[in-house]
C-alpha cells in the first residue's frame, strides 16, 4: 500500500475504483429504494467510478491504506423512519464491500487461482481494499458510516448527545490519520483496523497465498 510500489500500482488503482464504486452505489441504491430521490437526481445511482471519487480520499487509500469517496447526499425526510433509514443507508456501504469480498473469495476458491498469477494478484487487491473500506467506514467516528449506524442504535437522547459531538469527528479523524506520519507507534487506526482487515481477507479465502 505504498505509492512507490510501481508493479502493484495498476492492480491497486483498479481495485480501489471497484471498492469505492460499489460502496457508494450501495448507499445511493439503498436510499433510492427507501424513497429518497436525492442520489438519483445527483447522478450517484451509477456504477461509473468518476461520479464517486474524492481525490484526497482516494490518494490516502492508495498511500496510507485507508480513505474515503465523495459522500452520497441523502434527505432523511423521505424515509418512513428517518433514524432507521439513515442507519440502513449507512450500513449498506460497508456491507456491500463485505459481500463483494466474499464473492471474489468464493470465485478464487472455486477456480483454485494462484496469488502469483495476474488475475490472482488483482483479486488479492480487490479483497484487500474492500476489507479496508469496510473496516475503516465501520469506525464510529463522524462522518464515517459507523457513526450513523451507532446513532441509529442508540436511544434517542443518547443519539442526540452523540450527534452534538459530530462536528469534532472530522478533526479527530484527521489527527488519527496523521499520527502514523509522526511515529509508527502512534498508528492507532492501524491497530484497530488491521486485525479486522486480515480477518476478513482470511475468512473470504483461507487458502489464498
Amino acid at each position: 500500500m505504498i505509492l512507490g510500489d510501481v508493479q502493484s500500482l495498476p492492480y491497486r488503482v483498479v481495485a480501489i475504483l471497484i471498492a469505492i464504486t460499489v460502496h457508494e452505489f450501495a448507499h445511493a441504491w439503498t436510499a433510492d429504494r427507501l424513497g429518497d430521490p436525492t442520489p438519483r437526481a445527483q447522478g450517484r445511482l451509477s456504477l461509473n467510478p468518476l461520479v464517486h471519487l474524492d481525490p484526497m480520499g482516494s490518494l490516502l487509500l492508495l498511500v496510507a491504506g485507508f480513505g474515503w469517496a465523495k459522500p452520497v447526499q441523502v434527505n432523511p425526510g423521505y424515509f418512513p423512519n428517518w433514524r432507521q433509514g439513515m442507519m440502513v443507508v449507512a450500513a449498506a456501504g460497508p456491507l456491500s464491500n463485505i459481500l463483494l469480498l466474499f464473492l471474489v473469495g468464493a470465485i478464487l476458491q472455486v477456480q483454485g487461482m494462484s496469488a502469483a498469477s495476474i488475475l490472482g494478484r488483482f483479486a488479492f487487491y480487490v479483497l484487500l481494499y474492500n476489507a479496508v473500506l469496510a473496516a475503516f467506514n465501520m469506525l464510529p467516528i463522524p462522518p464515517l458510516d459507523g457513526s450513523r449506524i451507532l446513532g441509529g442504535l442508540l436511544p434517542p437522547e443518547q443519539a442526540a448527545a452523540y450527534e452534538r459531538l459530530a462536528h469534532y469527528g472530522p478533526l479527530v479523524l484527521l489527527v488519527l490519520i496523521m499520527l502514523p506520519w509522526i511515529s509508527p507507534e502512534l498508528n492507532l487506526l492501524g491497530r484497530v483496523m488491521f486485525p479486522a482487515i486480515r480477518w476478513l481477507v482470511a475468512l473470504a479465502y483461507r487458502g489464498f497465498g
